[in-house]
């Protein structure tokens, strides 16, 4: 008995739907088996604003509104897929990053690295979602060591005061004076 036409049918008529069945294991066991400390948390960060997408959208890229609530920073990019964009102050360039999607007025993801500490490059994303007279933004930041105390502590207080200055800002006319 030869078994090679025996196998060779076999893959022509059963192997094709035992692929994905065995590819989707073969996924499930790495993602299982994968330590969760080897990933860098991602930080979630959501605020709910009476705006529109495109007034909350424009507060994100426009410098002169960026300037009011991101401590004193103004944007700038010419906005498309690859490009760059830094976020500069009164003491020079304070974030620069690249322009990873971009979907106005509802998605902006990029990569984010701090010109003013030692922090590694991660990636923030701005999802903007319309409810009612109002929107939800989502702000994830993600790539962050944890045991980086100047990311992981400092950002999320930094972001937080951000998200809420904004708000302020678009609901009110006037971001936030945290300033002790």
């Amino acid at each position: 008995l030869n078994p090679v036409p025996i196998q060779q049918l076999y893959d022509r008529w059963v192997g094709k739907f035992a692929r994905p069945w065995t590819q989707t294991l073969t996924g499930l066991k790495a993602l299982l088996e994968e330590d969760p400390m080897d990933q860098a948390p991602t930080h979630v960060y959501e605020i709910y604003i009476r705006t529109t997408p495109e007034r909350l959208w424009q507060a994100v890229t426009d410098p002169d509104m960026t300037q009011q609530y991101v401590f004193g920073s103004r944007i700038a990019s010419d906005w498309q897929v690859g490009s760059s964009y830094t976020y500069t102050n009164e003491h020079g360039k304070a974030i620069e990053g690249e322009i990873l999607a971009i979907d106005p007025p509802r998605r902006l993801v990029q990569t984010w690295r701090a010109v003013f500490a030692d922090i590694p490059t991660t990636t923030v994303t701005w999802l903007i979602e319309p409810l009612g007279d109002s929107c939800k933004l989502t702000i994830q930041h993600s790539g962050i060591d944890p045991a980086n105390t100047i990311a992981s502590q400092g950002l999320a207080s930094a972001w937080t005061q951000i998200a809420s200055s904004l708000k302020s800002l678009l609901e009110t006319g006037q971001p936030l004076h945290l300033e002790g």
